[in-house]
């Protein structure tokens, strides 16, 4: 989420439509990863519980702050975060204007757009219903990078978008058929996957450099300059009360999420394929539910873990290697 999803550029990135630079591994039925267990594979694992467990914090801290003012704060800090680190790590910023303004648009649509829509929308639906929604992202990516970057749509990812969309037709109808969820909330979380969907392919379309940690604070201080603007206009900013709930979620959002998480995904989106990065998505929505259960004592409708499913098994199957066979 949070996110996510933010955020952040890779230097020395592949071609949008290339596989990863690594040496050719069996393929196997489980996830691509699990067959070799280096650091890639470890760094896929923690943003998966990263990114499902920011579902659950953001509502946390959404109890005492209004969703723009928050996400403004939470931008600019973390921007400022990875900005210091830029200069640690890399040394001197150098980001042309060509890099410049991808990463403006990249901060917009996996910062601004995608969190200011789906955080106003989960105002009024649950964090576990927010979490299954936006894990379909790699489902969506899958046909967004066949048709923008030229990546294959076989037969196993076609079958994976209907499994995905079937599954999320169940819960949203268990959901607001049984009166869980918000119409319009649910409505404000779509917006928000689809900007995340387009952020996500247009990172390995735009391709831009400038070096990982720079990249991720433009991206952050883009979001919070575009979202602060209607912040002010839509929200009370005397609506904001200092609470320990409040500042132990905004925290984990800034540095567990907005510095570390994002890091991590776009790290990895910088070496190997938009899907294949997502390797272990098909996690994400249960991972969500049991965040939402176990932190918020959400409830988890009978129907959710059948939605789930196919949901889970249709992001594996867009996210494994193309021509996966089993292992002999």
């Amino acid at each position: 989420m949070s996110v996510t999803p933010a955020l952040s550029s890779a230097p020395g990135s592949a071609a949008a439509a290339s596989p990863a630079a690594a040496s050719p591994v069996r393929a196997s039925l489980v996830p691509a990863g699990l067959a070799r267990l280096d650091g890639r594979f470890w760094l896929i694992v923690l943003f998966c519980l990263l990114w499902s467990s920011a579902f659950a914090a953001a509502k946390i801290a959404l109890v005492d702050a209004p969703p723009l003012l928050l996400l403004t704060a939470r931008f600019l800090a973390a921007g400022a975060v990875m900005l210091a680190a830029a200069w640690v790590i890399e040394g001197r910023p150098k980001v042309s204007a060509r890099d410049l303004g991808a990463l403006v648009v990249l901060g917009a649509l996996n910062n601004a757009i995608y969190l200011g829509f789906s955080w106003t929308g989960m105002v009024s639906v649950s964090s576990g219903f927010a979490a299954v929604l936006v894990s379909t992202n790699p489902i969506l990516v899958a046909l967004l990078a066949a048709l923008l970057l030229g990546e294959r749509l076989t037969w196993a990812k076609g079958l994976g978008l209907a499994l995905g969309v079937a599954g999320v037709a169940v819960v949203v109808r268990s959901r607001l058929g049984g009166g869980l969820e918000s119409g319009e909330g649910t409505a404000l979380v779509a917006v928000g996957i689809v900007s995340l969907v387009a952020g996500t392919v247009m990172f390995k379309k735009l391709n831009p450099g400038g070096g990982l940690w720079v990249g991720n604070a433009i991206q952050c201080l883009a979001g919070g300059v575009l979202t602060l603007p209607v912040a002010l206009l839509l929200e009370d900013p005397t609506a904001v009360h200092v609470t320990a709930g409040l500042v132990g979620g905004f925290l984990y959002l800034v540095f567990a999420i907005s510095v570390g998480c994002y890091a991590i995904w776009f790290h990895l989106l910088g070496r190997t394929t938009a899907t294949a990065a997502s390797a272990l998505h098909f996690l994400m929505p249960p991972l969500g539910l049991l965040f939402g259960w176990a932190v918020l004592a959400e409830p988890v409708p009978a129907m959710d873990l059948v939605g789930v499913v196919p949901i889970a098994v249709g992001i594996w199957l867009v996210t494994r290697p193309a021509g996966a066979q089993p292992a002999r």
